[in-house]
């Protein structure tokens, strides 16, 4: 087949959450088809290094945008219907490219990651179409209602009630939808749209993160994490006020790594709570996270699956986390991974791990394991493989043509 790929951020280099899930649906693909991908990279640096996709593709279209431009694009958008935040996603440019494609080339399959950019696509007719949601972003911005400040708030909450509507429209647009967890898809089947859905879990690089033969350092532990991100921000601030004093307390010696790219300001202040290192931007997080007794995850605001548990346990290194986090991960609590959401429950798994070192080789070993049985990206594939082949065959028993020629509208 030959595939049109549309995502919402240039999925080259794989390196955070939002690059991860369509770089491996995209490798996977052009295994067996002609995969073409349309995105956006934000910065010159970024186009630089998404040249690499290039090995993994047929080829790709990319259109580089500039934040102001899109903050304006989202404010424009702030009186109407649609979603500020897929302004942040819209370029002209790319839009042409994309209708210059569909014009010129037969596809067999449309796939779009992600609502955000669903929008290139949602007028073309006569070619199958798959919208993988991954998460469900409306949830995630309502959720955020309920942490910002008044009048942040009015404004998260609006954003949120427009994207159910946005993603209510969407998926009626496409064959099939999908997201990344049992949770989302149950969320997206609640929106009644009558689209056929489905869902494919997020995998890791087991070979990649893979235990350390070094030992780890038993006073220490790690968060890894896009520390521009506001879960990843709450997750820590919360963290290092409510929690790590009562760690501290009863374990003077215990060090905490904040580890990730882009700390702001208020991330970074936390270097100067007793114990504490903000790393910023690391070449390798494998060696933080290796060198730990175990990561902590215990974040209040998550929806779809937290690539940095699968990352930590696939490591070998133990997770404490949230229940709503781990409602993310195919793991039993208790057996693969601790979950606890009171201040008071979190320091006593985080320092029961520290203390123990048997049930820190526990975990360690059935984190893996679990890893290797249930999140690895192959059996997710095979999930993908039949999602695809479901879309494309119920497509051609409806066809009353051989082959129909796309129609496409205006994109705006």
């Amino acid at each position: 087949m030959k595939i049109l790929y549309v995502c919402h951020r240039f999925p080259y280099p794989p390196k955070r959450g939002g690059k991860i899930r369509p770089f491996n649906m995209i490798r996977h693909l052009a295994a067996s088809h002609e995969v073409v991908v349309a995105s956006l990279a934000r910065s010159r640096e970024e186009a630089d290094e998404g040249r690499g996709l290039a090995a993994h593709c047929a080829h790709y279209e990319m259109v580089t945008v500039t934040n102001p431009l899109q903050v304006a694009r989202m404010v424009a958008r702030l009186p109407t219907p649609e979603p500020s935040s897929f302004g942040y996603f819209h370029s002209p440019a790319l839009a042409r490219r994309i209708r210059v494609l569909l014009a010129t080339e037969e596809f067999d399959l449309v796939f779009v990651h992600c609502s955000s950019v669903a929008h290139y696509v949602r007028h073309v007719r006569g070619i199958p179409k798959i919208l993988d949601f991954g998460d469900m972003d409306s949830q995630k911005w309502l959720e955020y209602a309920r942490y910002k400040p008044f009048p942040l708030s009015l404004g998260y909450r609006l954003e949120g009630v427009k994207l159910v509507a946005a993603e209510k429209r969407l998926a009626r647009d496409f064959d099939l939808c999908t997201a990344t967890t049992r949770a989302e898809w149950e969320t997206l089947e609640s929106l009644g749209t009558g689209v056929a859905t489905d869902w494919f879990p997020n995998g890791v690089d087991s070979g990649y993160f893979a235990p350390a033969a070094e030992p780890y350092d038993a006073d220490s532990v790690s968060f890894v994490g896009r520390m521009d991100y506001y879960p990843n921000q709450e997750c820590m601030l919360r963290f290092c006020s409510e929690v790590w004093p009562r760690v501290r307390e009863r374990r003077p010696q215990a060090k905490l790594a904040i580890v990730g790219a882009d700390p702001s300001p208020a991330i970074r202040s936390l270097g100067e709570v007793p114990g504490v290192t903000v790393t910023g931007s690391v070449p390798d997080v494998r060696p933080w996270l290796r060198h730990s007794a175990l990561m902590v995850a215990p974040l209040a605001i998550a929806r779809g699956t937290q690539n940095k548990i699968l990352e930590a346990m696939a490591s070998g290194v133990p997770v404490v986390t949230s229940r709503v986090a781990a409602g993310g991960v195919d793991a039993v609590a208790g057996e693969h991974l601790l979950v606890a959401d009171s201040p008071a429950e979190v320091a006593d798994a985080v320092l029961g791990v520290m203390d123990d070192v048997g049930l820190r080789a526990r975990l360690a070993r059935a984190g893996r394991e679990r890893m290797l049985s249930h999140h690895a990206w192959d059996r997710s594939m095979e999930r993908l493989d039949a999602i695809i082949e479901r879309c494309t065959a119920t497509r051609s028993s409806r066809a009353t043509a051989p082959h129909e020629a796309a129609q496409l509208e205006s994109i705006a």
